[in-house]
C-alpha cells in the first residue's frame, strides 16, 4: 500500500538523514510539470463524498455481473464492507480481523472478484497475516446470503514471506486474459537491502500471474524491477496495463505497457528510480531495462497512488485520461497515453480537491458503468461526477 509510515516517521527520517549516505546526487525530473486542467471543463466537476467513517479503507472493487449496485470497501483493519446506495451494510462481508496484521503498510491489501463471479462466487485477496507474511487467498460467497463470504471457504493459492513491513505491494486486480496479478514490493526496509529487485529467485518485487482455474494456481513470475507497485490496473479498452511504482527518496513513477507487449518486462529497481535515475552513483548500466513513461520528484509528493483510465459515459469529455494521486500531498493528475505517447497532463487539485479536503488518498475504484471514485485512509469514499446546476 502506499507509504503511510513517511506520514508517522517524518520527524525520524529527518533526523537520520544527515546520517545516512545519500544515494545519488538530486536531479530534475525528466517530465515535464502537468498543467491545469481546462478551466471550465474542471469547474463543471466535483468529488462527491458519498461515505464517511470507515476504516482506513485501501480500496474499492465491484463484482462482474453484479446487479445490485454494491460497491465492495477493502478495509486496513481487516474487513471488506459492502456499499449499497451510499450507506454501509453490516455485518462486514468478509471479515479477517483475526487473521490480520496491520502494523506499518501490513493490513487487508487487496480484493478481487474473478471474472465469472455470477457463476462460481469466487473472489480473492492479499493480506498479511499475524507473522508478517504475505497470503494471497481464495474465498467463495455464501449462496444462501451473497452479502456474505463463506468463511470455511478459505484456501491459500500461495504465501510469501515478507523480511520487513513495509513495501508488501497488496494490490489484485484480473486482467483481460482472466489471469489474477498480483503485485509485490521489494520486501521492505530501504535501498533494497537484499537485492530481490533483480533477484528472479524471489517473488519479491515482482508482478505475478496466476490461472487460478488450473491447480493449484502458483505464480509465475510475469514482470520484474518494482519496488512497490501501488496500484496497477489494465484499460478495460485497449488492454494497455499501467503500474504506478512508489519511489525511494527522490521520484514517484508510472509505468505503462501497450496491450500485445505485455509479460517480461524489467522496469529497473533497484539499478534506477525514476526515469533512469541510477540508484547508486551517476551512472549504471540500464540495457534492457522499461523506463517509466512519467515520474514525479518529491517536491510533489512522496508516494503514488495509481489509478484508473476513465471508461464511464457520464462525462465524455474525460474518456481515456489515466488518473492518479499521491498519498502525501493528495493531488488529482490525469494524462492521456496516446500514440505511444504522455498527452494532455492535467492538474485537476485546484477543482477537484482545494485545500485538499480529501487527504491521504490511497486508492481509485470504479462502479459497472466505469465511473471513478477515490478512497482516503480517512474513512471517506468520493464519486466523481458534474456538479449540479
Amino acid at each position: 500500500m502506499p507509504a503511510a509510515p513517511r506520514i508517522r516517521l517524518a520527524a525520524a527520517c529527518l533526523a537520520m538523514a544527515s546520517l545516512l549516505p545519500l544515494p545519488a546526487l538530486a536531479q530534475d525530473s525528466r517530465s515535464p510539470k502537468p498543467i491545469p486542467a481546462p478551466a471550465a471543463l474542471a469547474r463543471s466537476l466535483t468529488f462527491a463524498v458519498i461515505a464517511r467513517g470507515l476504516s482506513q479503507p485501501v480500496g474499492l472493487v465491484t463484482a462482474p455481473g453484479d446487479r445490485a449496485g454494491r460497491l465492495f470497501v477493502i478495509e486496513k483493519s481487516g474487513t471488506v464492507r459492502i456499499l449499497r446506495g451510499g450507506r454501509g451494510v453490516d455485518p462486514p462481508f468478509l471479515d479477517l480481523r483475526g487473521k490480520v496484521s496491520t502494523g506499518m503498510e501490513q493490513g487487508l491489501l487487496g480484493l478481487a472478484f474473478h471474472p465469472q463471479y455470477a457463476r462460481n462466487g469466487r473472489l480473492y485477496v492479499n493480506y498479511t497475516d499475524r507473522r508478517g507474511n504475505t497470503h494471497v487467498t481464495g474465498f467463495r460467497v455464501d449462496p444462501t446470503n451473497l452479502d456474505r463470504v463463506a468463511p470455511t471457504s478459505a484456501k491459500d493459492l500461495f504465501v510469501v514471506d515478507q523480511p520487513y513491513a513495509n513495501h508488501n505491494g497488496g494490490h489484485l486486480i484480473f486482467g483481460p486474459d482472466g489471469r489474477l496479478y498480483v503485485g509485490l514490493g521489494d520486501g521492505g526496509s530501504g535501498n533494497d537491502p537484499h537485492g530481490n529487485g533483480q533477484n528472479r529467485g524471489t517473488r519479491l518485487a515482482k508482478m505475478l500471474q496466476v490461472d487460478v482455474d488450473k491447480a493449484p494456481g502458483q505464480p509465475a513470475i510475469f514482470q520484474t524491477g518494482l519496488r512497490n507497485p501501488w496500484q496497477y490496473t489494465f484499460d478495460r479498452r485497449t488492454g494497455d496495463q499501467y503500474i504506478a511504482d512508489v519511489g525511494q527518496n527522490r521520484f514517484e513513477e508510472i509505468n505503462v505497457v501497450p496491450a500485445g507487449k505485455i509479460g517480461g518486462q524489467n522496469f529497473g529497481w533497484s539499478i534506477v528510480e525514476g526515469i533512469g535515475h541510477c540508484l547508486k552513483g551517476a551512472d549504471c548500466n540500464q540495457q534492457g531495462l522499461t523506463q517509466p513513461v512519467l515520474e514525479y520528484d518529491h517536491d510533489d509528493g512522496c508516494s503514488i497512488t495509481g489509478g484508473l483510465v476513465y471508461r464511464g459515459k457520464a462525462i465524455p469529455e474525460l474518456d481515456g485520461l489515466y488518473f492518479y494521486s499521491d498519498f502525501c500531498t493528495a493531488f488529482i493528475r490525469s494524462f492521456r497515453w496516446q500514440g505511444g505517447k504522455v498527452q494532455d497532463s492535467w492538474d485537476w487539485t485546484a477543482s477537484l480537491n482545494p485545500n485538499r479536503r480529501i487527504g491521504q488518498i490511497t486508492a481509485f475504484g470504479e462502479d459497472a458503468a466505469g465511473e471513478l471514485y477515490v478512497v482516503s485512509l480517512d474513512g471517506n469514499v468520493a464519486k466523481l461526477q458534474r456538479r449540479p446546476r
